[in-house]
């Protein structure tokens, strides 16, 4: 997939212009365009060049993106001064126009050197003001006109239509009648400067829709201290390369992702994470970029650098998938690429209606021009991605990672989530929970257990090494045998010793067994000779959290359900602890996308999980959701990466696509309304019925406002709750 930047674009019948032409090149089996970030995803055969060439045919700029730099350029620049500097320079000369046209002509305000009395040096001031504030915003016009050359009329067209239309018949009447009769210079002036406000509060706004991903690129601090030939040195990040020394002290940032092979300290990953709760980290634990070192200080090993760090592959997720379009996007698209045209029929059939209907010329001018400048495809076209982009934001400075906005609109659809138990609902690591001696004492039997299980890689017997730690244990051990039964016997100092499992377990010890095993804990028996010394429990725990994230799950509706390898007590005692609705034991790894094609069967399947095993079951769910600690190749097959290994990203995940797609539903609705509404408003239709009548002008302040309110809309999506 090629990614382009696209120029030129103005509305949304512009990208969907862009979109149908490149679509219809052979070779292209998919073409995205993104009216927000002015950027076009295309996949297939087509060379770029081939691409680029179809694109300003069609009337606009393009060029191949191909690394984050470039991408990064693609986000909506804040062209607020720019245009500011047009709207102030249209207002200077739109304040004497006004005050002739409406002020003298309309109020008797006194006018200077006779001119009361002058009406055609009246109507030549106003069509060289008029005039002037039309060059200022010429760009209205070259893009318009280009657009109808092109056969491709977009919002600027409607804009140039109505204000040149204003003018060119003030032009006529002004010399025909030597300005005895109606003008509509100050129309169309005031359209020109009503559309720029609307422009400058569309791109204020836009810059605030990308503040999260510009927030992003700019965490990462842009120098580092290296150790270089014994001596610290400050260089620049972007010079950094794999297995340079660097060296950070407490309060600092991390410049690149490393390892730490000197010191210690609390690590503050909010930036990744969005968890406040600074995270301890010694030599060999691996640190990454833009977090920063609350305290203690760190020697470091770069292990990751320029676009291969966590917080660049963070900002090309975010990045890719704010460019990319949810399918609801569809439906503006559609109306997008006929909605200039028709409008421009609506303008031409309401100006003959009603001259038919033997109105006033006056009148039914100015239904054709209030009917082309009340007109908003921008509002259509930025329904949908101003909603992505903010939400894409939000939920990556809360650690959820959405890949594509397809991934954004379905994830709020989820009605089931499945969730794989080792690894999300658990730590994934066997430890240690009970020690019950019998004939021994506690320390005795942790003692004897580790004198066997010292020499094992089983994850039961690392549990039991780590519980004691203790190297100052000497045994004399012979006769070492691992036993089918995943059990080890030997001589301990002489004595037959015995650690694993039990076929038949003994009548004085039942209860306990049944107990633990109840609880989800597996029980293994230290055993001399035919009498049980103790027993010890060990269990994959679960993680702090994962009872409250299934809770909020529940709450929201969710049917949650955990797939697991486990024997069907243990599964049954751990979807107890946990408080998932349905336990579904015995599962191999294939057989957990067999099941999630099931589960879809009875609705919307979301599938968590962290593993190599658990990536078909990702990839068959309608969204699959990897843990942040998860292997690449889960997150490479999962819709939705969770940047902190907990399920309470899986909850907020649903939670902002929920949000989002309610916004983006509200801004369609608004936007369909506003047209649907000021349209035939604009071209009379309740006139004879109510009296209803819009003037020009205020037609283009409601256009000016239709696209800023959309985007406002969207930017609510900062305040949802945590």
């Amino acid at each position: 997939m090629n990614q382009y930047s696209v120029t030129g674009m103005s509305c949304a019948a512009c990208s969907a212009r862009v979109e149908k032409t490149v679509s219809n090149l052979e070779g292209v089996s998919s073409c995205s365009v993104n009216l927000l970030t002015n950027s076009m995803e295309v996949e297939g055969t087509a060379s770029p060049q081939t691409v680029i060439k179809a694109v300003k045919k069609a009337g606009y700029g393009a060029r191949l993106m191909n690394n984050s730099a470039q991408k990064e350029e693609s986000l909506p620049k804040n062209d607020t001064v720019r245009i500011l500097g047009r709207l102030v320079a249209s207002v200077i000369f739109l304040l004497p126009l006004m005050y002739i046209s409406m002020g003298s002509m309309m109020w008797g305000w006194p006018l200077p050197f006779g001119l009361a009395k002058n009406h055609m040096a009246q109507g030549i001031i106003q069509l060289v003001l008029s005039a002037i504030i039309m060059v200022i915003n010429q760009k209205f016009f070259i893009n318009g006109f280009k657009g109808i050359i092109k056969l491709a009329p977009n919002m600027d067209t409607l804009v140039a239509l109505g204000s040149g239309a204003s003018f060119i018949y003030s032009v006529v009447i002004l010399f025909s009648r030597h300005g005895m009769g109606h003008l509509y210079f100050e129309s169309a002036a005031m359209i020109l400067t009503l559309i720029t406000v609307g422009k400058m509060l569309e791109s204020h706004s836009k810059g605030k829709t990308t503040n999260a991903i510009k927030g992003l690129m700019e965490l990462a601090p842009k120098t580092a201290r290296v150790v270089v030939d014994g001596e610290e040195r400050s260089v620049p990040v972007d010079t950094l390369k794999i297995g340079d020394i660097y060296i950070v002290k407490a309060g600092e940032t991390i410049p690149v992702d490393g390892v730490i092979i000197e010191g210690s300290g609390s690590v503050n990953e909010a930036t990744l994470t969005g968890e406040s709760i600074p995270v301890d980290k010694q030599v060999g634990i691996d640190v990454y970029g833009a977090t920063i070192l609350a305290s203690g200080y760190i020697k470091c090993s770069a292990t990751r650098v320029g676009e291969d760090t966590i917080l660049s592959k963070i900002v090309k997720l975010v990045n890719d998938a704010s460019a990319s379009k949810a399918p609801i996007a569809k439906i503006a698209d559609k109306v997008s690429g006929f909605f200039v045209p028709v409008v421009m029929g609506i303008a031409v059939v309401a100006f003959i209606v009603w001259m038919l209907c033997k109105a006033e010329f006056d009148f039914a001018f100015s239904r054709g021009i209030s009917v082309l400048v009340i007109s908003c495809p921008c509002a259509l076209g930025l329904a949908t991605p101003v909603a992505i982009m903010v939400g894409n934001g939000v939920a990556a400075k809360r650690g959820v990672l959405f890949k594509t906005a397809e991934a954004i609109e379905n994830t709020g659809r989820t009605t089931i989530v499945a969730l794989d138990k080792t690894g999300t609902i658990t730590k994934g690591m066997p430890e240690v929970t009970d020690v019950i001696g019998i004939k021994v004492d506690e320390k005795e039997l942790l003692s004897l257990a580790y004198a066997l299980e010292s020499k094992s890689e089983h994850p039961i017997a690392k549990a039991i090494v780590n519980k004691v730690k203790d190297d100052a244990i000497k045994y004399d051990i012979t006769n070492y045998e691992t036993l089918a039964g995943n059990g080890i016997k030997a001589l301990v100092n002489g004595r037959e010793i015995y650690i694993g499992n039990l076929m038949e377990i003994p009548a004085p010890v039942i209860d306990e067994y049944n107990r633990l095993a109840d609880e989800g804990k597996t029980p293994v028996f230290v055993i001399e000779k035919e009498e049980v010394l103790g027993i010890i429990a060990v269990a994959d725990v679960m993680k702090e959290d994962s009872v409250a994230a299934i809770k909020r799950l529940r709450e929201m509706g969710i049917h949650t359900v955990m797939l697991t390898g486990d024997n069907e007590r243990t599964a049954n005692a751990i979807g107890r602890l946990c408080g998932v609705d349905e336990v579904v034991a015995g599962v191999l790894p294939e057989g957990k996308a067999d099941h999630i094609k099931t589960l879809k069967s009875k609705g919307r399947v979301a599938m968590v999980g962290d593993g190599i095993n658990d990536a078909p079951a990702l990839t068959i769910a309608d969204t699959g959701i990897a843990i942040g600690n998860g292997t690449d190749i889960a997150m490479d097959s999962a819709d939705i990466v969770l940047m902190k290994n907990s399920l309470t990203g899986v909850a907020k995940a649903i939670y902002i696509s929920r949000k989002t797609l309610k916004n983006i539903k509200e801004n369609l609705f608004w936007a369909f309304i506003y047209n649907m509404i000021g349209i035939p408003l604009a071209a009379g239709v309740f006139y004879v019925a109510l009296g209803w009548e819009l003037n020009p002008m205020f037609g283009a302040a409601a256009m000016s406002l239709s696209s800023f309110c959309v985007v406002m809309n969207a930017l609510r999506l900062n305040l949802m709750k945590k």
